[in-house]
């Protein structure tokens, strides 16, 4: 049985391509759970804004359904590998709102308290999108590193720019519009893929940035009976940190989630990393929607030099002819932790 490290996304992951990931999936406890709260919010459900017939930027992008939605699906993912029984999860992973997914998936807050962390914290961005983020590369196509000295300058002297994310040899900064504006116009061009760089994320507040002390607040006067507890499997947050069970302080954890994650800068390469280092696993497993978290996870395991990895073209090889990263939106890597045809 292959050891695993399961990584959950954030709510950027649900695309136009994503549609229709909930379909059969209504009877999984998670999507039961997720769009029972819903329903009786008075709020489309997951399964319902999954089914539309088109997408939508207005309903499917939106912070407070982005969230719901993305997490929906992958606690239906979750649901589905641990019913195969064919993988032993090792450690639980997420980057930035996924740390949410990842603390129901491994059992730090049960379904219930889980959703609604994740509805609650959508739904601050309803009508109160603070600041925004941008995403810039580090490396050129082939994954090699490229010198930023731009973007320490620019760390150094904007006012209201910040770190949000470090994810794998990309960077999600986050800061005021102004301070966007500045950025997106000093950052020499670059690509990610088949789009040009910088490029501003659609509807998303400056997170992990100071520009969310008065969430954070918000969220700790909220939630803070959020039943939180040691997880059953390891988990690995934004800074690093391995949270164990029988070891892990549910008060601590808690002010974690509610705090310092919600101002502070989420490395997930250094979460992938740390998972690496720790766990040792067999293969790491993607949560749907969408797979844009392969690319990051697989430049962490080039910094780390994982399994004798060191170009991209080495990960391309291996993914080839044993695949080390498993993306359950990919039909024959899906089989690999599932076993579904």
């Amino acid at each position: 049985m292959k050891r695993v490290v399961v990584v959950c996304p954030g709510r950027g992951s649900y695309g136009r391509e994503q549609l229709g990931s909930l379909r059969g999936a209504q009877d999984l406890p998670s999507v039961m759970a997720a769009d029972a709260m819903r329903e009786a919010l008075g709020r489309p459900t997951p399964s319902a804004m999954d089914a539309s017939a088109s997408y939508s930027s207005r309903l499917h992008v939106a912070g407070e359904n982005a969230s719901i939605l993305t997490a929906t699906c992958s606690l239906a993912d979750h649901d589905r590998l641990l019913q195969a029984g064919r993988v032993k999860v090792v450690a639980v992973i997420g980057n930035s709102m996924g740390w949410y997914t990842a603390l129901t998936a491994a059992g730090a807050l049960d379904v219930p308290h889980g959703l609604r962390l994740i509805e609650t914290m959508g739904q601050y961005q309803a009508e109160n999108v603070t600041g925004g983020q941008i995403l810039y590369p580090l490396c050129d196509a082939d994954w090699n590193p490229l010198p930023s000295p731009e973007v320490d300058e620019l760390l150094r002297h904007v006012p209201g720019l910040f770190v949000s994310i470090r994810l794998g040899r990309q960077l999600v900064l986050g800061g005021t519009d102004e301070a966007l504006r500045i950025a997106m116009t000093r950052l020499p061009a670059r690509r990610i893929g088949d789009r040009d760089a910088p490029f501003q994320l659609p509807l998303h507040s400056a997170f992990h940035t100071p520009l969310l002390l008065d969430t954070a607040g918000r969220a700790a006067r909220d939630l803070m009976d959020l039943g939180f507890q040691a997880p059953r499997v390891p988990m690995v947050d934004g800074v690093g940190k391995v949270w164990f069970p029988l070891h892990a302080d549910p008060h601590t954890l808690g002010a974690y989630t509610l705090g310092t994650q919600v101002v502070a800068p989420f490395d997930f390469g250094l979460c992938v990393r740390t998972a690496l280092r720790e766990f040792a696993p067999d293969a790491l497993v993607l949560l749907g929607p969408g797979g844009n978290l392969g690319s990051a996870v697989a430049q962490a395991m080039l910094d780390e030099h994982w399994s004798n990895l060191r170009t991209r073209a080495d990960f391309q090889r291996r993914q080839e002819e044993d695949p080390i990263v498993w993306s359950l939106t990919r039909p024959e890597q899906r089989r690999l932790a599932l076993g579904e045809p």
